[in-house]
């Protein structure tokens, strides 16, 4: 199926269920699938989101994960308050990439398509990438606390995300799609082209994937494989990421990453591989203590030692050092920017 079959696919959804919502305000296409041109196929280790827009006084909801004729939807929501201004979505790098292209489903007052057409415009001005790599590093500094009373999977994923924000920040200069799962790959692709590649293995000591083998990598997916199949058998409880701990999330979350490994870019695996056993050890915390949880500490305890992680002292030297290197990451992104023929000073008017 290709992306314009998977995209008529989802519009059917938000105008036949999506829209009765309460508090629908509108939808509107979210994340890779902004990228990708009509033509090309959608991954099978793919999902497509969709963002439904609510009013602020509608109560939370997030459907998550579902398959819709044949097409595996991530639909997330967002209060339309968080969208008062084409200037508050430009400066929201995770925001921003979902309004650079037509993207709106469903807009029955207009807001969403006068909003994208204002994005679309000053996307590539300057100020406003500048201000999204600003506000990536901001994430990164500030974004998780790392806490030594948190259970150790809660440490490690205040440690992972930040330190993956870092591929954000290149991805944003470089006008990128700052996907989530594949983010490491898509840095490597961008620094080589703008002649930074010997900085890409900076990013990977950082993560410390840079000498994983990819036999190993492969035992630790294997490792991995059991550890979710028994999570997503006890999961009940309401974290904000049950649906990628789930029958429909295993293509994306196990087989992407075998495909990965299989290609040689197991280190560019690794880190979706580190935040989905974190959240597999999360979930027996809380749904299943006891016997599952310490059954596949072992494995979640090898692969961090492989990454040379072995106790909260390690994630906090790795934080430290994390914030010591911004001086060269924004010197690597300074000169993207520079090089970057598509970003213009052109100031178009909001």
């Amino acid at each position: 199926m290709n992306v314009a079959q998977a995209k008529a696919i989802a519009r059917r959804w938000v105008e036949e269920e999506g829209r009765s919502m309460p508090g629908f305000v509108g939808a509107f296409f979210h994340g890779s699938v902004n990228w990708l041109p009509a033509t090309a196929t959608l991954p099978a280790t793919s999902d497509l989101d969709i963002m439904v827009v609510l009013e602020p006084t509608a109560p939370p909801s997030k459907p998550g994960k579902f398959l819709y004729d044949g097409v595996l939807l991530e639909v997330s929501t967002l209060p339309a308050d968080q969208l008062a201004s084409p200037e508050s979505i430009l400066g929201q790098y995770h925001l921003a990439g979902s309004f650079h292209t037509a993207s709106v489903i469903l807009d029955p007052s207009g807001r969403l398509t006068a909003l994208q057409s204002a994005v679309a415009k000053e996307y590539a001005r300057r100020e406003w990438v500048v201000r999204r790599c600003q506000h990536a590093r901001d994430r990164l500094l500030t974004g998780y606390r790392l806490e030594e009373a948190d259970p150790f999977p809660d440490q490690v994923t205040a440690w992972l995300f930040p330190t993956g924000i870092a591929t954000h920040l290149l991805l944003v200069v470089g006008l990128r799609n700052p996907t989530v799962r594949r983010r490491y790959l898509a840095a490597r692709e961008l620094l080589a082209e703008y002649g930074h590649t010997s900085f890409y293995e900076t990013l990977l000591e950082q993560l410390g994937c840079a000498r994983m083998t990819q036999k190993r990598a492969m035992h630790h997916l294997d490792a991995l494989a059991g550890a979710f199949d028994a999570a997503k058998a006890v999961i009940r409880s309401p974290f904000f990421f049950a649906a990628d701990i789930s029958d429909l999330a295993r293509p994306v979350a196990i087989d992407g990453s075998r495909e990965l490994i299989a290609r040689g870019d197991h280190r560019e695996a690794i880190f979706w591989m580190v935040a989905t056993w974190s959240r597999c050890q999360q979930v027996f915390l809380r749904d299943a203590p006891g016997p599952l949880y310490e059954r596949f500490d072992a494995g979640f305890r090898n692969l961090l030692g492989d990454l040379g992680i072995a106790s909260f002292a390690d994630l906090q030297a790795r934080r430290a050092a994390l914030v010591q290197s911004l001086p060269q990451l924004w010197s690597v992104t300074e000169s993207i920017l520079a090089a970057n023929l598509e970003i213009t000073d052109y100031i178009g008017g909001l």
